[in-house]
């Protein structure tokens, strides 16, 4: 049976479903689910991330760890954990570029949160000659010092999507017609968590939530709080979720989100408020664009000295690549960067409080 014929027989028996049920299965079925069953990195697969790009921006953001970790005295042991590893490079870039960081990979301990077996493997080859510990959820972390990254985590968790009507808001449901899946509105109804939202929004706009961040957030910032540590969240969104925003990729290009249910990578933009508010009670940055935040981590010092070594067509990728990273019109000023940190300590560099 396929996910889409497993999807319109569970609706037929039970009724339309949220689209966070819809995200959950096409993306985490255990046989079927489109992370349980590829690699969707790279030319071959469907996307690619920021440390595909280039090694500068796992260098970038394992510095601004490492520079986090001096300012709050250099604790040991500690955990040096990422959310979605992808295919280990950024954390491969990170621990490279650290190497030089007087005790800081001797007090490391590298912890990666993921889903996916395929990913694992390709993780666990990256890393080679590290340690490395596994795990399902963040809720398994070590109680530790955590310093952590985070980049397209977020956009990928399950989403719910609510309509603003006339009296309450409408949530919008996965349902089948003609042996299609469609989009639907359940019946409005009050929903006392977007009663904040009554003020920035009119009838027809639509707000997207995300039930699965808040716990994460609540971990991270948990032990943050208590045990000291920093993280680094960077991911497509704003401050504020509005409008909708759930979207497909399959081979680089976007498609319908409901034709190829386990075939499509399913992202949604983050609403960073959200988990700003969530990683209570650390603190929390500014949000900064991504061209920003690498720029003031020293990023184009960096490509000038990998330049120096580089001619004809590799230098032109890498100038490209430099510019992808940073540049307002590509991925600069589309993807933010979020800051968690104790309230006694000072932020991540290349954040504002």
């Amino acid at each position: 049976m396929s996910l889409r014929d497993h999807l319109l027989a569970r609706i037929a028996a039970s009724g339309p479903i949220s689209l966070a049920d819809y995200m959950a299965e096409a993306l985490l079925h255990p046989s079927l689910g489109y992370y349980s069953t590829r690699d969707p990195l790279g030319a071959d697969g469907d996307f690619t991330t920021a440390p595909e790009i280039s090694q500068m921006f796992g260098e970038m953001l394992g510095l601004c760890l490492a520079q986090s970790w001096l300012d709050q005295g250099a604790p040991a042991p500690f955990t040096l954990a990422e959310l979605g590893p992808g295919r280990g490079t950024l954390m491969a870039d990170a621990l490279r570029a650290t190497r030089a960081v007087p005790g800081f990979h001797d007090a490391a301990q590298v912890h990666l949160v993921e889903a996916s077996a395929p990913l694992r493997a390709a993780q666990l080859a990256a890393l080679k000659g590290y340690p490395v510990t596994h795990h399902d959820t963040p809720a398994t972390l070590p109680d530790a010092p955590l310093f952590l990254l985070a980049n397209e985590f977020f956009d990928a968790l399950p989403i719910r999507q609510f309509q603003r009507g006339e009296t309450g808001w409408a949530e919008r449901l996965v349902g089948a017609k003609n042996g299609a899946l469609t989009l639907g509105l359940g019946t409005e109804a009050d929903q006392p968590a977007l009663a904040h939202r009554l003020d920035d929004t009119r009838a027809g706009d639509v707000v997207e939530t995300c039930p699965a961040a808040a716990p994460v957030m609540a971990e991270i910032g948990n032990r943050i709080a208590h045990h000291g540590g920093a993280a680094v969240i960077v991911d497509y969104g704003d401050w504020r979720s509005l409008g909708d925003t759930f979207q497909a990729v399959q081979g680089h290009e976007t498609v319908d989100p409901l034709a190829r249910p386990g075939q499509a990578d399913l992202t949604a933009h983050v609403d960073f408020e959200a988990l700003a508010q969530a990683a209570a009670p650390a603190a929390h940055t500014r949000l900064a664009t991504q061209g920003v935040f690498l720029e003031r981590l020293g990023i184009t010092g960096r490509a000038q000295a990998l330049a120096r070594g580089l001619t004809g067509d590799a230098l032109e990728v890498h100038i490209a690549a430099h510019r992808r990273l940073t540049h307002p019109d590509e991925m600069g000023s589309l993807f933010k960067v979020l800051g968690v940190y104790p309230k006694s300590a000072p932020p991540p560099p290349g954040l504002e409080p």
